[in-house]
């Protein structure tokens, strides 16, 4: 499947926004272009929510083929970088609304942690939102999205790629619920 010439636009847009550095201890240090966040390892801040339908059914999607990190992947997670100068809150709310429409659900809070991998250097924190809104996806970013059962999403990534980060932030909620 080839890229849109809309969907490389994106990313040379997502490319150039400043991106929140921080440090060991998610102290922020300043902005960073995504680019150089990534090839000089430093830390960043990300964010993950969880979206549920009222049946308590967890929205999973395929991430495009422009993405830069796991392109074509599954995600069981809307989210994105913390851009410098915005909370978690408000990063949380943005990616929600950009990737799948959602607006004004209420965020929950469930986790704060570090991801560390070699791809990928974040602090995170992982919300989760409860809508049955319609999905409006976000063609440069998602190519499908569906509802279905946590136990079915977890069996579903034994089967296929997933994101490794977002499924980092599904195990946290999960645990909490416990």
């Amino acid at each position: 499947m080839a890229i849109s010439d809309a969907e490389m636009a994106h990313r040379a847009a997502s490319d150039a926004e400043l991106i929140t550095w921080v440090d060991e201890q998610d102290r922020p240090l300043g902005g960073v272009l995504r680019a150089e966040l990534r090839e000089r390892r430093l830390i960043g801040r990300g964010t993950y929510i969880l979206l549920f339908n009222s049946a308590g059914e967890l929205c999973v999607h395929r991430r495009t083929l422009s993405k830069a990190l796991y392109p074509g992947y599954w995600d069981v997670a809307a989210g994105g970088m913390v851009l410098e100068g915005e909370s978690y809150a408000e990063s949380a709310a943005r990616e929600l609304a950009e990737e799948l429409g959602i607006e004004d659900a209420l965020l929950v809070e469930h986790a704060h942690f570090l991801y560390d991998a070699p791809e990928s250097r974040l602090w995170c924190r992982a919300y989760s939102a409860v809508s049955d809104a319609p999905l409006v996806l976000q063609p440069e970013e998602v190519l499908e999205a569906r509802f279905m059962s946590i136990d079915e999403a977890l069996a579903d990534t034994r089967r296929k790629p997933y994101c490794p980060d977002s499924l980092a932030a599904l195990q946290r909620y999960l645990a909490a619920r416990t």
